[in-house]
C-alpha cells in the first residue's frame, strides 16, 4: 500500500520503492509498481488476490495502517526500527526489559560486514550463530533454537520473506490452496504494512505465521533498542494487519546470539532457523541448476535414510518468481518422498500457534490424516491509534516472567570488551557446531579449512554452491551463508 493521504512526495514514494526493491533483491517490483499500475488499487483481500497483472499490483490505501501511521508509533519503513516514535507505552516495555538483557554487545553491521570482529569460535561464549551455527544457547534458561521437526521423514515447509516483491505470488498461493498445502510463512513487518490484503491472505488460507523482523537486519549488529524494535514492531504490524500475536520468528540471515534470543524469548517468540537450505534466494546468482541441485540433494537424504528418526526444516522463499517457480516445480516431488510437508507448528504439535486462543492448528495426527484447519480466524485489522500486543502472559503490553541469568555468563560479559566481541577474546581457533545440522559453515585460517559440522556434508557435491561470500572475523574468515 502507499499512504496517498499522507501526501507523500514523489521522491518519498521513489526512496521507499527503492528500498523496498533492495530489501527483496528482484527487479519484479520495479515493473509491477510502475506509474501505470498506480491509478487503483484493490479494495478488498479478495481483489488483491486476483492474478490479472492490471489488478493485482496496484498500490492502495488500507485505512486501519493508514490511520496507525497518521498517529505516529511506527518506525520508518525498511530502515532499523527504534523507539524515536514510539509511544510511551512501547518505551515502558523496552524499559522494564533492558536492564536483564545479557552483556554481549552487537558485532559488524546491519548489511553483514563483521570485518575486525574478533570472536572465539572454540568456546562461542555467547552462541553466535553465524560464527559457529551454534542453537543451543549457553543462558540456561533461553529454549534451543528450532532447527528440524521431531517426526521421522518431515520436510517442514517454510517461506521467508513475504509479500516480496508484494504481490506477485498470487499464483503461488493459489497453487498452495489448490494443493492443499500450508506452509509457516516468515512475514517482514514493512512488507506487511506496504501489502496488507495480501499478508491477510496469508492467515485466511491456513498458513502459520511468523515474525521476520521489522526490515531484514543481521540482529547481531543492532543495539538492544533496536533489536527490541525490529521484533516488537513486525509483531506490532503483523498484529494490527492481520489481528493475531505471532510467537514465533526466523532471524534474517539466521544471525542470531544469546542476546537477541534472550529479547525474543521475553516478547514470547520462539526463535526458528533451519537444518537445510535450497539456497533458492541467491537463483538470480547461482542459477536455476544449482537451486535444483540443491533441492534434489535434501531429497537424497531422505531416500538414504538420513531423516528417519527426525525430519527437517528447510530453508525457502517467496521471494521472486524464480524461487516460487522452484519452489512449485519441487513440491509435488516433497510430497511423493517425505511422509509429511508441513508447518513447524504442526510437525511440534503447537495446536495455538498464537496467544489470541480462537485460533486452533491441527496436531501432527491430525493434519497428516487430512484435517488441515480446526478454527481458523479471519483476518482483521484495527486502526486503534494505540495499539497494544497481549503477550504471552495474557497480559497486555507486559513482559515474560523476567529470565533467570547465570552467574558464569554473566562473568564472561564483566570481561567483554567494546569492540564488537562478545567474549572480550581474541581467540581463532575452529570449535564445533553442537547443533547437528546437515547446513554447515566453513572456517578457514592461513594454513587450514575445517568443517564445524560432524554431520554428514553436502560441500563437496558437484553444482552444488552453498558457500557464498565470506564474514572476516578476527583472523578467521567464515563463509557466509547469505539467506
Amino acid at each position: 500500500m502507499r499512504f496517498d493521504t499522507l501526501a507523500l512526495t514523489t521522491s518519498a514514494v521513489a526512496s521507499i520503492v527503492a528500498s523496498a526493491s533492495a530489501a527483496c533483491a528482484d527487479f519484479e517490483i520495479l515493473r509491477r509498481n510502475s506509474p501505470s499500475l498506480r491509478a487503483r488499487g484493490p479494495t478488498s483481500e479478495q481483489d488483491a488476490a486476483k492474478e490479472t497483472l492490471a489488478e493485482e499490483c496496484k498500490y492502495y490505501n488500507f485505512a486501519p495502517v493508514t490511520t496507525l501511521f497518521g498517529n505516529g508509533g511506527f518506525p520508518v519503513l525498511w530502515e532499523t526500527a527504534n523507539l524515536s516514535k514510539a509511544s510511551t507505552e512501547d518505551k515502558a516495555l523496552f524499559t522494564a526489559l533492558n536492564s536483564s538483557i545479557p552483556n554481549i554487545a552487537p558485532r559488524g553491521t546491519r548489511a553483514g560486514d563483521f570485518s575486525g570482529v574478533t570472536y572465539s569460535m572454540a568456546t562461542d561464549p555467547d552462541c553466535w550463530w553465524t560464527s559457529t551455527l551454534c542453537t543451543k544457547p549457553k543462558i540456561a534458561a533461553l529454549q534451543p533454537d528450532i532447527i528440524r521437526c521431531p517426526e521421522p521423514e518431515t520436510w517442514g515447509f517454510t517461506l521467508d520473506d513475504g509479500e516480496c516483491p508484494n504481490c506477485s505470488h498470487n499464483a503461488f498461493y493459489d497453487f498452495l490452496y489448490e494443493q492443499k498445502q500450508k506452509a509457516t510463512l516468515f512475514y517482514i513487518g514493512s512488507n506487511v504494512v506496504d501489502w496488507p490484503y495480501e499478508a491477510q491472505r496469508g492467515l485466511d488460507d491456513g498458513h502459520e505465521i511468523c515474525a521476520h523482523t521489522w526490515s531484514h537486519p543481521y540482529m547481531t549488529a543492532l543495539t538492544n533498542e533496536e533489536v527490541f524494535s525490529e521484533l516488537y514492531y513486525s509483531m506490532k504490524a503483523i498484529k494490527a494487519v492481520i489481528g493475531v500475536t505471532v510467537r514465533c520468528w526466523r532471524p534474517p540471515y539466521g544471525d542470531v546470539d544469546d542476546r537477541v534470543r534472550y529479547i525474543a524469548q521475553a516478547l514470547g517468540l520462539t526463535t526458528v532457523v533451519w537444518a537445510d537450505n535450497t539456497f533458492d534466494y541467491d537463483i538470480g546468482t547461482l542459477g536455476v541448476a544449482t537451486i535444483e541441485a540443491n533441492y534434489n540433494a535434501i531429497l537424497a537424504e531422505q531416500s538414504n535414510g538420513t531423516f528417519a528418526t527426525q525430519g527437517t526444516i528447510v530453508l525457502t522463499h517467496e521471494l521472486n518468481n524464480g524461487t516460487m517457480s522452484e519452489s512449485k516445480s519441487f513440491l509435488p516431488k516433497i510430497q511423493s518422498q517425505f511422509k509429511a510437508v508441513v508447518p513447524i507448528a504442526v510437525c511440534h504439535n503447537n495446536s495455538q500457534p498464537y496467544v489470541e486462543t480462537d485460533y486452533t492448528y491441527p496436531n501432527f495426527a491430525q493434519f497428516t490424516s487430512g484435517t488441515t484447519s480446526i478454527s481458523l480466524a479471519t483476518a482483521t485489522a484495527t486502526s486503534a491509534p494505540s495499539l497494544s500486543l497481549t503477550l504471552s502472559t495474557g497480559q497486555t503490553g507486559s513482559l515474560i516472567v523476567p529470565l533467570s541469568y547465570s552467574v558464569a555468563h554473566a562473568a564472561n560479559d564483566a570481561a567483554a570488551t567494546t569492540t564488537g566481541s562478545g567474549s572480550g577474546s581474541s581467540a581463532t581457533a575452529t570449535g564445533s557446531s553442537d547443533n547437528g545440522s546437515r547446513t554447515s559453515a566453513r572456517s578457514t585460517s592461513s594454513a587450514t579449512s575445517t568443517a564445524r559440522s560432524s554431520a554428514p556434508q553436502r560441500l563437496s557435491s558437484p553444482g552444488v554452491g552453498y558457500l557464498m561470500g565470506s564474514l572476516t572475523l578476527g583472523a578467521v574468515v567464515v563463509d557466509a551463508l547469505l539467506v
